[in-house]
């Protein structure tokens, strides 16, 4: 495909970075020059700098049939009017990122795709609905579902309590003689690794495991850990992603937001009916304490601050809160905040990015979720006729040693894989890859 990026930001950037590894052609656009040096040193794409809402550029940059335009600048003005432009002057497919919650109505989808929009992305509102999926199962560090929920990804970090560590996933095999779930990978030591039969659970492994829903039971009590949906969840930053979480849990949760922005604090009053909204700070101790933080389920810190999230996570787990959840945009922090104790980490610019890179692959790809963490995606493929998949076993088709088929759907019945799992048409199906299979699995569902 032919690719051009307008943005060179943090979503913009790591898409690129996602891209150049599938050998599509890039082009990216941005206006400032600092910010495309490092992207023409370290990555095998064309840069154009410039105005994304020019059209004397697009005209030069659409000369070549182009599969598809994203615009992810800061601006979302700029996005609107360049795909419009972009559409008009010859690119086949068009994305646009948003600020606005009211271009996400049907009717105002339908209204932009009369402009030349196809697709729409607001990162914040992708983000918040992450943490809504994270609240309904609060024992798990990640939550994913898949094929309507008939199948969901847990991902897990074992401590001193589980009563897996040193066993093998041969003896646990033997021994437990699972088929609701399976282990797709563990991340141990920042390397993430596609475990075979001899792989032997550690004491610190961050543990990525698919489970039919019958199935989550069981493997909860094998990792010893509990389910449970958070009832009550304190909110830190009324950003557009905190008012978001709020607006939507009030429904059905008991929600207090705080925020150090007076003015912001009664705005959002007015808007969240049913949240406790209260101007102070974060880091306050005895506010945390007065307004009961020690018997609140979820404390998800959202200020657009990654610094402050994370410590403020931090201070609610030491004051007893069982789920803290981070926004961390600075990319460089993931790791250490992962490691130092908080149990989910959010970034809106890759979840944003994960979804546009969705429309950039295999056309039988449903769903991509990019694993900050492990650096790792999780991919769900509707499987064709006469596709390579469907040949053989899955252990007789050579099938890449930097990828596993966890799971999938069949006549609408979920079903656990393993070698000798034959996979058929019309199957939809779970693959966890790393970047270096990716490719390779791709062309196994074609």
């Amino acid at each position: 495909m032919r690719i051009i990026i307008a943005g060179a930001g943090e979503v913009g950037t790591h898409l690129a970075k996602m891209l150049s590894n599938e050998n599509h052609e890039i082009l990216i656009i941005d206006p400032d020059e600092d910010t495309l040096k490092p992207i023409d040193s370290s990555m095998d794409v064309l840069t154009f700098q410039g105005s994304a809402t020019s059209v004397f550029l697009l005209k030069s940059a659409l000369k070549k049939k182009t599969d598809l335009f994203i615009a992810v600048t800061h601006s979302e003005n700029t996005n609107i009017t360049s795909a419009i432009l972009a559409k008009r002057l010859g690119a086949i497919k068009t994305i646009a990122r948003i600020d606005n919650l009211e271009y996400l109505e049907p009717e105002n989808e339908d209204f932009f795709r009369t402009l030349g929009i196809d697709s729409l992305i607001f990162p914040e509102h992708i983000a918040a609905r992450e943490v809504l999926m994270l609240l309904h199962e609060s024992g798990s560090t990640d939550f994913m579902e898949f094929s309507g929920s008939k199948l969901v990804m847990y991902v897990h970090k074992l401590d001193r309590s589980t009563p897996l560590i040193n066993k093998s996933l041969k003896d646990i095999a033997k021994e437990f003689k699972p088929d609701k779930y399976r282990t797709l990978a563990i991340k141990r030591n920042e390397k993430t690794i596609i475990p075979g039969p001899n792989e032997v659970f550690r004491l610190g492994d961050k543990v990525y495991v698919i489970s039919t829903r019958e199935g989550i039971d069981e493997v909860m009590r094998r990792l010893g850990k509990e389910s449970f949906e958070a009832t009550s969840i304190m909110i830190v930053g009324g950003s557009r992603i905190g008012k978001h979480i709020a607006l939507h849990a009030q429904k059905t949760h008991s929600v207090k937001l705080i925020d150090s922005d007076k003015d912001k604090c009664e705005a959002l009053n007015n808007l969240l009916e049913y949240t406790l909204v209260i101007n102070g700070d974060c880091r306050d101790v005895d506010l945390l304490s007065r307004e009961g933080i020690s018997n609140t389920d979820a404390f998800v810190a959202v200020t657009g601050n990654s610094e402050t999230n994370i410590l403020s996570c931090l201070l609610a787990k030491k004051m007893g809160v069982k789920k803290t959840i981070a926004e961390v945009e600075n990319t460089e922090y993931i790791h250490l905040a992962e490691n130092i104790g908080i149990d989910t980490i959010i970034n809106k610019k890759l979840s944003a990015a994960s979804r546009i890179f969705r429309h950039t692959t295999n056309p039988n790809v449903t769903q991509v979720k990019y694993i900050a963490g492990a650096e790792a995606e999780v991919i769900e493929f509707n499987v064709p006729p006469n596709a390579r998949i469907t040949k053989g076993t899955l252990r007789s088709i050579d099938f890449p040693h930097d990828a596993i088929i966890g799971g999938g759907v069949r006549d609408g019945e979920p079903f656990i894989a393993y070698g000798d799992t034959i996979i058929k048409a019309n199957d939809r199906v779970v693959v966890f890859t790393l970047p270096s299979a990716f490719e390779k699995v791709s062309k196994f569902f074609i």
